[in-house]
Order: C-alpha cells, then structure tokens, then sequence
C-alpha cells in the first residue's frame, strides 16, 4: 500500500492552475494533449515548461519531449499509449529520471511520469519472498517496507534513495554488491506490461510445450504471435547467443535474448517474457506492475579498504580478492581522494586515507557467509599486504566506520562532476565491464586510448564484477570535444571486444551506446533484435532510437523506420557546440563557483533533490512531488532562461517568478545535499534582486525583506500591536490587502526588549577580566522583539560558563531576511553595518553568537558572498550559534548541568544542516544530561515569511505534516528546535497551545542552581 504520507502529500497542488497561471499547450501538440485530457484522470501537461523539465535526465543528453502524461492507474497508461499512436507520437516510460545513458529522454515524445502516482507496494509475502508492486515505487521504500521482515530486494544501486524499481527494471540495474547478488533480471518474475498498442499482457514462467504453452501460443492474438516470435528467434540464433553474449556477472546491452529461455528450479525449460522486459529500456512496452523475488538482509557487515600505491597494482589484485567469500569489491583511484580532500563535505572521510594511495580496493563481508569478519579480514590482509602490493589497511567493523568508507566511495560522481571550468568527466563509456582477471590489462590499454586523446580520467566503482566508471574528461561545449567522445566510444568498444567484455555492466544503452550494439552483437543477432521490436512494436514509438535500430537499407529491405540518425551518440546532448549562455553582472559573488551560470550548469541531473528521506532538500517536493519543484527542476529551468531555450524576458514573468522560484522555500539543502552543489539558494537570492531591479517589489515583499522595523514598532506598540490583530476582520483585511494568511498565528511583541532587558540589568555579570571567553551576543529580531527569554537564557547559559557578555546596540539586523527575499543592495548595508560594528570585538578576541540559526549562517556563508576582505572572513569566522560555540569550544563543560531523566526530540535547522553545522546542539544537549532523538527531518515549511504568505499557506502545512510525522513517531517528551520558523510551525500545529522551546532554554532549566 501506498504510505500515508504519499497519500497525504499529493493533496497539495503547486501547480501552474493552482498558483494562477496559465499553461498554454504548445501548438503542434495541442489536439493531442486534448485528446489525452479527455481519456486520461492523471495529470497532462503539454507546455513549454514541462516539455524543459522532461527534457533531460542524469546524463548529457536533452531532448524536448511533446509533452508529460502522470498516469494514475493502469487505465491511464493503456490510453495514454492509445492515443498516442492515434496522433502517431513516440512513447517514453520515465521514472525518476536518473539515467545515465539517456534512456528517459527522447524528442518528440509523450512522457509517461510512473513515479507521480503509480507508486504503491500492492503485496508482500514474506514465506514466498516475493513483492508486488507498481513501477514507481522508490526502491528504499520499498526496502524499508521489508526490513521488518528481514528481507531486501538485492540490486541497490547508488540512486537508490529516489530511483523508482520500474526504472531500475527497464535499465536492468545493479549495484555495489553485484558480485553476490547479480543484477535486476534475476529477481524478475512477472510483470503486468502494456504493449504499443494499448493492450496488457502478463508474463510469466510457462513451461515450453506444456499445456499452458499450447494453450497460450493457439490463441489468434498478440501475445501468442510475441512467444512463438521470441522463441524462434532464440532457437534460430542458438548459436550466435551462445558465441556473442558475454559471460559476465553485468551485461546489460541489447536485448535478453539469452535469458528469456532457460531452465527452471524443476528442471523445466521455460519461456519468461519478463526476462526480455527487463533492460530494454521500454522500447517493447511500459511495466505497470512487477512481482519480485527478495533476498534475506545480513545482519552484520564489515569493510576492509586495501590501498596501493600504483592503479594498475589494485586492479591485478581483482580476482585474486573474489577467491574470498567478498560480497563486494569497490575501487577507488587518487583523484576521487584528492577531491574529497579539498572538499568541505568529504574531507573528513578521505583523512584516514594514508598518504602515497593511488588507489585502493574496498571489500566487504556479510554475515550470512562468513562466521568471523575478523579472521576473514586477517585472511585478505596477508594476501594483499604482507604477501601482496598494498602497504596499508583500513579496517571497519561498526555501522559507523563503515558508513563514512560508504560515503567516500559513493562520493566520487559528485566531487569529479563539480570540477571547475567546462571539461567535465561525462558518462558516456563509464561503465563498459570486462572479466575481471582482465582488468588491469584493460586499464593500461584504456590509459594509451585517453593518452591518443589528449584527456584523462578517474577511475572508481564496481571492480569485482569487472566494472568500472571511467570518465574521460572532455569539453562538450565544444566541437572537438564532441568528435574525442565519439573517437573514444568507438576505441573503447574495439577494446572491450577484445577482452570479451560488454558495452554497458550497469547504465544501459540509451542515447549513449545504442550506436555501437551492432559491433557487439554482430549482423545475425542485431538483426534479430530488430525483428523482436517490430514484433512488440511494429511502428517503433516506444522509446525510440535506444537499444536498437534500423538503418536505410534495412529499413528499405524489411519495411522498418529508418531510424539511424536517432541513435547517433553525439546528437541531443544537453550541451553541444552550440550551446551558450548568458553570465549576468551579479550582486552576489559567484567566483567560488566559476559563475552564476556556472553553478546553474553543475546540475547533472542525478535527481537527488527527489528524495524524500533523510537530508534536507528539497521539502516542497516532499509535500508536492511535482518535478519543477525539485533542485534539477529549478536549474533546468534557470539553464533554459539563461541559454535563449526559453524567452529573454520568460525569467520574469509572473509564472516564472512564482512557480520556479517562489517555491523554491531557501532551506540551503541543495548546498550540501546536491552532489555537485547547485546553491539554489544563492541563484534564487540573485535572481529575485535582478527581477526587482527590472520589474520592482510589492509591499508585502518590502514588508517582510524590513521585518525588523515592522517588529520595532510592534514591540514599541506592544500590548496594542497584539489586540489589533484579534479585532474581528482584522486578520481578513490582512489576507486581502497583503496576503498574510488569515489562518496563520502572528507573532506576538514585548514591550521590554531582549536589549533593554541587558541594558537595564546592568549589562555583562562576568567581568572582562575575570572571565573565560568574551561573547558578542547578537540580537536577532525575534529574539529582541517578540522572545527576549530565548536572549535571557542564552545569556544566563554562557555566564555560567564564565563567559564575558556584550550585547551591542549599534548592530543592523542581519540581512536574512532581505538577503531571502532578494533585496541584495540592502542585504549589503546590513552586513557592511555590522562587520564594521562587530570587527573590533574580534580583534579584541571576541566570538559573536546567535541564538537564531538563520543568522548565524548569514554571517557564516551569505557575508562571504556579499562583501569582500579580510573584515568580513574575520567576523565570518568568529560567528556561532550558541549551541555551535559551546560545542566547538567545550564551554559547556564549565557549567554543571542536571538534565538526566527527560528525553529530547530534537528538530535542527535547515540552514545549519546545510552548512554542517547542526550536530552541535545534540552533543551539548546529551553532556546535559538529556535524552536526545535527533529527528531526521527536512525544512519545517515556514521559512521565514513563505508559511505567512496566503498562497503558500498549505503548501507550508503539508510540509511541516512531514515534520510532524517524525515528532509522533518519537517516543520523547518534549520537542526542542533552534529556530523561530521552526517552532512557529510546530506552535501552530492542532492541538498544540505554545511554541517548543529553543535549545538554549533547556540548557538553562537544566543548568545546576
């Protein structure tokens, strides 16, 4: 069954309709997408911004479908597919979207969405080990589902957080533990398929000349013309299958000719159509259901990282490590640890990382094959240290030590594809697999190949089962860049014949290596290829131009499209010589990122902003589930605004403004969550300055960009300024004149200031020369005007911990809330303002801390890109949060505290999640002597002013529900959070009378009177 919180999420509609915008339908498509919207209950959408968000995936190639049906049961597709071929158009099944090779884009083609809604786990039985389910359940779903059970489905590639198993069917997907578990069509048993013409079939084992056999191929239908078509096409090429098919753990180019007959547990021959739906990249029709086999869960693991000081050294260690009971053998090469050393996010995994390692080999044991890890390890380490080449090892027994091993390798697409500069390490033959004990020949023949041109490339992944992702390192903004990827593809495949090895072991064919399966396959078996897709496809719309093709003279002799020019690898590609962009004269600095466009054009498309567990970004997918508001969707559109794909004066138009950007809630995840760092954050801020400075602002903009003023007054007015919004039609005439929701809590004012309170109690307890640290408290807006015992406890924490306080009244608030809304010049101001008020306390030693986590990443991260100089990196980097500055310098540990016995949910901001800030506060908290759970959550949906604005209002709700979720299915007692947005949701929420306490205040209640 679908979880509640998918259910729960799609009642919340982000789109066009929805924000009051119009979404005309491109005008060659507009009868069709007609058509479709009378005949299907899913979502349509034909227009120019669907057909760019659809228009690329995670690999180099783009290409503008007709339009995007999100089909809602197996009756959607089956008319979608119908009518499609009524209007003659192309078909193309989509998951997530993250592939590698371009198979989820196509030109000209009606996308089928399965993740939208197609999405739920139908059946688990757990005695039988098998799962049911529809194609666009996300694969960690689906094995969190199963974990209860101890059970798993095996593949588990590196996508698996957000890639659909539909998906991972039509790629044939594997992943790191391929050496014990195979890939995707081994745990293949049947599946529900929609043919080209609408109709369904179901496949499944069927003993050859069986009853069932005879019963099913005498029917005068499709399906029984399909099984006598493959089974002869098998039995004709028995030959050819046996001599061209590699022998290989991974082989997912072509069709499975080789796997749709074979021999049952019974010893029976069979026939599995499911066999040949998996890998064909829905060329031969759209899965819509899938019954899988599962595999048992090992309870424990361990790891062991062998590192060398030549590559060519590790990959001869290769097969000797699969002597060993290994259910993974993983490479890393210098380069991914060189990168992960300069790297903010990673450098603290490559550090155990001994120096002189060119290279190392990963292995892991599990539990279920062998008894004693530590012996195991010992056994390798005699082999590949004390006897062998390696000089060191890093061993991992704990969930912890072996997690962070997990992350480096996992880290290496990311830190190679944020390179600086246009020469990228672009998938395109990185993933070509050859038998093991040929790796280290193959890699050296590889090296002269990249040395003919003139290139390089990193070397990583999956070398027990003979693959490994080479990525040479080209220009393809440019034309001679274009021809080496041609020239290398045709020098690598010549030499992966030669080593008996297969084009693809993991990405598939797509738009990237279909070119170069007949060279693989030779005549007989391509041209048996040809005739099972015009067998399931007679006029070739699924999916065009990706595992096969025609070209003129086949095309003329058997009466098949003429398809050749479709499948040219070097056409379609997202960038081409061509290709340019505008780089705008920003307000913010960009130089960290090689540019504004730059930072748009780091997005590969991975589509790790569709993840909907674990990290921070991005929440308003998690609520809508809508592409467009997801990171890749963003940039998408950004690159389509900035290279004349779309209109120069789209970017700002009303719909752009509000539907690309204005949902987009400034979280920061995407800083560190996105593999390459796409900083939507950052762009938006860039992007809303430049819209203000052409269009101009409306009042509730510059309303909330100067809050602290509205604030001033309030607090001035207070208790008034609280009773005039209760007056009856008060909160109505808000919602009207300025789009403040009418539902939304309003923060209430104190009359006496946090710094009237400080001033008025005589300012600082400790004195200078007494004390142990000096601390600039600054008083953020909320915490001065509307909540100064957050201030007073904060003060009351850090003098108990000996600390000299100074709470300046010359300080300008911080600029967060301009900097957000995108008023940049006065963003600017304020941080001048403050730098130059706050310099001389750091110079005299001094450590400026926040007790608002927004703030306090503003002077960390956004002041480094507004102002320039010593003065800022000075002040920059005296900045904390509180609960940061008592962690980083132990403070707290000068202060008894009695918190034991009362247990803690903790909610972190999304900010310092962004910025590796946030584990601070649970470790001062547990030294407290509080029972802590952190909460693994993402943005609370308040964001500032966004949970304030009328249109925003539910979107806001159904993003904090998922934080809610979390808090109930917590067993602590009290919910903690360090920011106001944060505990103004959860104050809001039903049944809740008072906001959750911010951190500090409980280090004050805890602290030993």
């Amino acid at each position: 069954m679908a979880t509640e919180r998918q259910s729960e999420s799609r009642s919340w509609d982000t789109s066009a309709a929805a924000l009051g915008h119009d979404r005309p339908d491109e005008p060659a498509y507009a009868a069709l997408a007609d058509d479709l919207r009378g005949r299907v209950s899913g979502e349509v959408q034909f227009d120019e911004y669907a057909q760019v968000l659809y228009a690329t995936d995670g690999s180099i190639y783009q290409a503008r479908p007709a339009g995007v049906v999100c089909p809602q049961d197996i009756d959607d597709v089956q008319a979608a597919v119908r009518t499609a071929a009524e209007h003659d158009v192309p078909v193309l099944p989509r998951g997530a979207g993250s592939s590698l090779a371009g198979q989820a884009v196509g030109p000209g083609c009606v996308v089928l969405d399965l993740s939208r809604h197609m999405d739920s786990i139908l059946d688990v039985d757990p005695e039988a080990r098998r799962a049911t389910v529809q194609p666009g359940v996300v694969q960690d779903h689906l094995d969190d589902r199963l974990a209860e059970h101890g059970l798993k489905f095996a593949p588990d590639p590196a996508s698996s957080a957000r890639a659909t198993v539909g998906g991972g069917l039509g790629n044939n997907s594997t992943g790191a533990h391929s050496v014990r578990y195979g890939i995707s069509d081994a745990y293949t048993e049947e599946l529900d398929v929609v043919l080209a013409d609408g109709s369904l079939i179901h496949t499944r084992e069927i003993v050859l000349d069986s009853p069932e056999w005879e019963e099913v191929v005498g029917q005068r239908d499709r399906e029984a013309e399909l099984y006598r078509t493959v089974r002869g096409l098998v039995e004709e090429n028995e030959a050819e299958i046996e001599e061209r098919y590699p022998t290989l753990k991974r082989s997912v180019s072509g069709y499975n000719l080789h796997k749709v007959i074979y021999e049952n547990d019974a010893g029976e021959e069979v026939i599995n159509l499911s066999k040949l739906f998996v890998g064909a990249e829905g060329t031969l029709g759209v899965i819509v259901e899938a019954t899988v086999s599962l595999v048992t869960r090992p309870e424990e693991t361990a790891l062991a990282l062998y590192c060398f000081d030549d590559l060519i050294d590790a990959m001869r260690a290769v097969p000797v490590a699969l002597e060993y009971p290994v259910s993974a053998v993983e490479l890393m090469d210098d380069e991914v640890f060189r990168l992960a050393r300069e790297s903010t996010e990673y450098a603290q995994y490559e550090e155990p990382i001994p120096d002189g390692t060119e290279a190392a080999l990963m292995l892991e044991w599990d539990s279920e094959v062998v008894d004693d890890f530590q012996t195991s390890v010992a056994n390798t380490t005699t082999e590949f240290v004390t006897e062998g080449a390696a000089f060191d090892v890093l061993e991992a027994y704990t969930d912890e030590a072996q997690a962070d091993l997990w992350k480096l390798r996992k880290a290496a697409i990311p830190l190679l594809m944020s390179l600086e500069g246009d020469p990228k390490p672009y998938p395109f033959i990185e993933d070509a697999t050859v038998p093991p004990e040929e790796l280290a020949e193959y890699v050296q023949q590889f090296e002269e190949v990249l040395a003919d041109h003139g290139t390089s490339a990193a070397y990583f992944a999956h070398a027990g089962a003979g693959t490994l992702h080479i990525r040479p390192i080209l220009n393809l903004k440019d034309g001679d860049g274009i021809e080496a990827m041609h020239s290398i593809t045709d020098d690598v495949t010549d030499l992966v014949l030669e080593h008996h090895g297969s084009f693809s072991g993991e990405h598939g064919d797509g738009l990237a290596r279909t070119e170069f399966n007949p060279k693989m396959y030779g005549e007989a078996l391509w041209g048996a290829f040809q005739d099972l897709k015009s067998a399931f496809d007679p006029d070739w719309r699924m999916n065009p131009g990706k595992v096969v093709y025609t070209d003129s003279e086949t095309a003329s002799e058997r009466g098949y499209p003429d398809s050749a020019a479709d499948t040219d690898m070097r056409e379609n590609l997202r960038y081409g010589a061509e290709y340019q962009s505008l780089e705008p004269q920003t307000a913010l600095d960009f130089s960290d990122e090689g540019g504004f466009s730059h930072l748009v054009e780091l997005c590969n498309g991975c589509g790790t902003c569709r993840q909907t567990r674990g990290d921070v970004m991005c929440p308003t997918y998690r609520a809508s589930e809508e592409e467009i508001q997801t990171t890749r969707g963003r940039a998408n559109m950004l690159r389509a605004a900035i290279s004349g794909e779309l209109d120069e004066d789209e970017i700002h138009s009303d719909r752009f403004q509000d539907e690309v950007l204005g949902l987009c809630v400034g979280c920061k995840g995407c800083k560190s969550d996105c593999p390459t760092g796409v900083d939507l954050a950052k762009l938006k801020a860039e992007v809303k300055h430049q819209h203000h400075r052409e269009e101009g602002a409306g009042v509730r903009e510059r309303l909330f960009a100067d809050i602290d003023s509205a604030s001033r007054l309030g607090s001035a007015l207070a208790p008034l300024s609280n009773v005039a919004t209760k007056v009856p039609g008060a909160r109505w005439a808000m919602e009207k004149t300025l789009g403040i929701a009418a539902d939304r809590k309003l923060p209430t004012f104190e009359r006496e200031t946090f710094v009237t309170w400080f001033e008025d109690r005589g300012g600082p307890a400790v004195p200078e020369a007494e004390a142990e640290a000096s601390v600039v408290l600054f008083p953020d807006t909320y915490t001065n005007y509307s909540a100064p015992e957050i201030g007073r406890a904060a003060v009351d924490v850090l003098e108990a911990a000996g600390c000299h306080m100074t709470v300046p009244t010359d300080l300008a608030p911080s600029g967060r809330a301009a900097f957000s809304s995108g008023f940049l010049d006065r963003a600017r101001s304020r941080a001048e303002r403050n730098v130059e008020a706050l310099l001389p306390h750091v110079e005299d030693g001094a450590s400026v801390v926040f007790v608002e986590p927004s703030d306090a990443v503003m002077f960390q991260d956004e002041y480094l890109d507004l102002l320039d100089g010593d003065d800022v990196e000075a002040v920059s980097a005296a900045s904390y949060g509180v609960l940061e500055y008592l962690d980083v310098g132990r403070a707290d540990e000068r202060i008894e505290f009695d918190g034991a016995g009362t247990s803690l949910a903790y909610h972190g901001h999304c900010n310092q999640k962004a910025t590796n800030k946030d584990h601070h506060a649970v470790g001062v908290l547990r030294r407290a002597g509080y029972e802590v759970d952190p909460l693994d959550t993402s943005c609370c949906g308040m964001a500032g002013s966004f949970g304030y604005e009328v249109e925003h209002y539910d979107l806001s709700k159904a993003i904090g529900s998922l934080l809610f979720d979390a808090v109930d299915a917590s067993d602590a007692g009290i919910v903690t959070a360090p920011g106001a947005s944060c505990r103004t949701q959860l104050g809001d929420r039903e049944g809740v009378d008072e906001r959750p306490p911010h951190p500090i205040e409980m280090l004050s209640r805890a602290r030993a009177r």
